[in-house]
């Protein structure tokens, strides 16, 4: 090498820098795991994205179930329509940590196979329940089967560290695809197969990922780090502001979006859309903040603004949240909101995860995903319930106000965190 340096200096450096650039890009075998668990994610995802756009409406048209055979108060209506669309995130919350210290000691493919299982048994559940209740009870049991927190430790187990982040990436960018496939492809499968053939579809769809989970082969390449216990995994987890910034975040953003789904599809339908209209408006505007997504995300990792484009992405969460606040009379602004919302929505999809495998250790990783989705889930359900009881005591304007309050008070932790980073860094 010494001698190719005097001879070429150039060929040398050139070397070199082929030599790193190759060191940061996934290897093909690492490409091949990631995308597969991306669409395992992906079509767990889509079946509980799927219904969002269609489930409101079609549990107001059920009885409660449960015994109840008086007409219901509209509050009554109200809050078990919020149950039934957040009660997976309910459930989920509890078993995101067990799932992921059981996935370290049974390991990770046995343990999504279970709640891979159980996700569909819920779903098949879901297609013959004919209540509000029943529905809910069905979608708790879709929320056991908790496997986002598995994925991603053996996202980490099948991948080097210094191209974790794009693996992580790719997982986010899945999730926020995804999202916007759901909420164009729901109402097209609501008129065709109805609200029973969704869910038989998300059950088939479960049970097809498990192929793909067998398919991969699992060789841990992060095992040079010494092992920790739980116990301080989870200590060395819970104390580091940095990480909480993200769980905080990831709260309020799935809280918001489920509370925008309590009453957005309605309003569509009370404005005389059809749900083909409400595919196309749903597919422009994905289309169109799907493409508004990309410098954005390219501004975050090539000049390494990553808090700058989450500050910018969580004002965009507000601003729709305003919009939608003072003006959800009409599509054109409905569409105007959505378009900011989901914007801020995809942007924030694909940074979060990236940042939450870049701030954490090794040997903390499976923890610190089990409290990150954990947290999530419980977004997903305080979402539902806070946008359900916020709309049947104060309206739609009351609904986004709450949201909007909600938005604003992560702009400002992430305001409170860069300054005091900022200042950390001077002395």
């Amino acid at each position: 090498m010494y001698a190719l340096a005097l001879a070429n200096p150039h060929t040398l450096i050139h070397t070199m820098t082929q030599s790193v650039a190759t060191q940061n890009q996934l290897n093909p075998t690492e490409r091949s795991i990631s995308i597969r668990l991306a669409l395992v994610f992906a079509l767990r995802m889509f079946g509980l994205f799927v219904v969002l756009p269609v489930l409101a409406p079609y549990a107001l048209g059920l009885p409660l179930g449960f015994g109840f055979t008086n007409a219901p108060t509209p509050a009554q209506t109200g809050l078990a329509v919020g149950l039934a669309m957040g009660a997976y995130g309910l459930t989920q919350a509890f078993l995101y940590i067990p799932y992921g210290l059981a996935s370290d000691k049974w390991g990770r493919k046995p343990i999504i196979t279970v709640g891979l299982i159980i996700f569909a048994m819920g779903s098949f559940w879901a297609a013959r329940a004919d209540s509000i209740y029943g529905l809910a009870m069905a979608r708790a049991l879709q929320g056991m089967g908790a496997i986002s927190s598995v994925v991603v430790a053996m996202v980490a187990d099948t991948t080097r560290t210094e191209v974790r982040t794009r693996a992580m990436a790719m997982i986010g960018m899945s999730i926020a695809l995804t999202f916007a496939v759901s909420l164009i492809v729901g109402p097209i499968l609501f008129d065709w197969v109805g609200m029973h053939g969704i869910f038989v579809l998300i059950g088939v769809l479960a049970l097809l990922a498990l192929l793909l989970i067998w398919s991969i082969p699992l060789t841990p390449l992060d095992s040079h780090h010494a092992p920790i216990s739980s116990k301080k995994a989870m200590q060395l987890v819970l104390a580091d502001r940095k990480l909480w910034l993200l769980n905080f975040g990831v709260f309020i953003l799935h809280a918001v979006q489920m509370a925008m789904w309590v009453v957005i599809p309605s309003r569509l339908l009370a404005l005389q859309l059809t749900h083909q209209q409400s595919t196309l408006l749903y597919l422009i505007v994905i289309l169109i903040s799907m493409a508004a997504m990309v410098p954005l995300i390219i501004r975050a990792e090539k000049y390494g603004k990553m808090f700058a484009t989450m500050r910018l992405a969580v004002a965009l969460i507000v601003l729709a949240q305003i919009l939608l606040a003072t003006q959800m009379g009409g599509v054109w602004v409905i569409a105007g909101a959505l378009l900011v919302f989901f914007t801020g929505f995809n942007v924030l999809e694909a940074i979060q995860p990236s940042l939450l495998s870049k701030f954490t250790h090794p040997a903390t990783k499976g923890a610190a995903s089990g409290v990150y989705n954990t947290i999530q889930a419980l977004g997903l359900f305080v979402g539902a319930m806070l946008g359900a009881w916020l709309n049947t005591h104060w309206g739609i304007t009351g609904l986004f106000v709450g949201t909007t309050i909600m938005a604003l008070t992560w702009l400002g932790a992430h305001q409170v965190f860069s300054s005091h980073t900022h200042t950390s860094a001077q002395h």
